[in-house]
């Protein structure tokens, strides 16, 4: 099982076990990671589950799409060049290691 890092505002690291084929944002919701708020529920539409993923791990993730990238320039918080919406990154066994560090605010 791929095991994902979520790094919180304060810099508290929270290791968390992913099941293959779910999306980041939907292990973050199961295991009550407060800072994805998730307000569509993962349908690509608010911007609320916005990560900024690791640059080391960029290069393995799927392309962004025209949606993702047209949504991240309305997120709450600063888009950077690593920010992605969790909701768009399915967990695959190739992922296991991710680091994403959660924005201060969703909205």
């Amino acid at each position: 099982m791929p095991t994902i890092t979520f790094v919180h505002p304060d810099h508290r690291s929270e290791p968390i076990d992913a099941a293959v084929g779910d999306s980041i944002m939907q292990v973050a919701i199961a295991h009550g990671v407060t800072e994805i708020v998730a307000e569509c529920g993962g349908n690509a539409m608010c911007a609320t589950c916005h990560v900024y993923v690791d640059g080391d791990w960029l290069g393995r993730l799927p392309a962004m799409t025209a949606d993702e990238d047209a949504l991240l320039d309305g997120a709450a918080a600063e888009r950077r060049p690593t920010s992605r919406l969790s909701c768009q990154i399915k967990i695959t066994p190739e992922l296991d290691g991710l680091v994403v560090m959660l924005p201060d605010r969703q909205v």
